[in-house]
């Protein structure tokens, strides 16, 4: 039952960040192969960077290619209905994009940062809460960076709403809830977590600090 769970949510959070990094493509006004690219780069890339960390080697991308097929035709999808329905990228397109990447953005970050811990217990780092929470966070944050990079666009984490801080914040709740209540538990709990404090920031405009300097 356990593996189930895992599994569909693994599934749901490649779907929502290969949709985020679809639209992202689209957005760069890339054609099909490379909007499928950072489809697929974001939602397998964080877990291979953190597959590297654990010495999973190749990384689990590679040993179980249901997700970046998943990824793959996810990407299709969006790119097939945005192609068809021409009328979406005019006009209102940035306030489609913005709504979009936050739901997408938001679903993925919550189940990677809780699948991130998940895969650190399983290879045995249940009391290593430091690795634990920067496991988590990686698997989270790093399709997402390396989307951005390949796109040419600052990092979404570093400039949009509170989002690397809501990971870290949604490991360390996966951690404790794990030792306390289970791994269901824990990854239910977490994700929510983190969801919550990406709904709230993107509600009330929450922000990090930062310097801005005359022009």
């Amino acid at each position: 039952m356990q593996e189930i769970i895992t599994f569909i949510m693994e599934i749901i959070g490649t779907v929502a960040f290969a949709a985020s990094g679809a639209m992202v493509g689209v957005g760069r006004r890339m054609d099909i192969f490379g909007v499928c690219v950072l489809g697929v780069v974001t939602s397998v890339g964080g877990g291979m960077i953190r597959d590297i960390v654990l010495g999973i080697i190749p990384p689990g991308m590679f040993q179980k290619p249901v997700y970046t097929i998943v990824a793959t035709l996810t990407s299709c999808v969006v790119f097939g209905v945005l192609y068809l329905k021409k009328e979406l990228l005019e006009g209102h397109f940035r306030e489609i994009y913005d709504r979009f990447m936050l739901i997408m953005d938001t679903i993925g970050l919550g189940i990677f940062t809780v699948v991130g811990v998940n895969t650190g217990i399983r290879h045995g780092y249940v009391d290593n809460t430091f690795l634990l929470v920067f496991l988590g966070t990686i698997t989270g944050v790093g399709g997402g960076l390396l989307r951005d990079m390949m796109a040419g666009v600052p990092p979404y984490i570093f400039v949009k709403h509170i989002y690397a801080c809501a990971s870290i914040v949604g490991a360390f709740s996966c951690v404790y809830l794990y030792r306390s209540f289970g791994t269901v538990a824990a990854m239910v709990g977490a994700s929510a977590v983190v969801m919550l404090i990406r709904y709230l920031a993107a509600h009330y405009r929450w922000n990090l600090p930062r310097l801005k300097r005359e022009e």
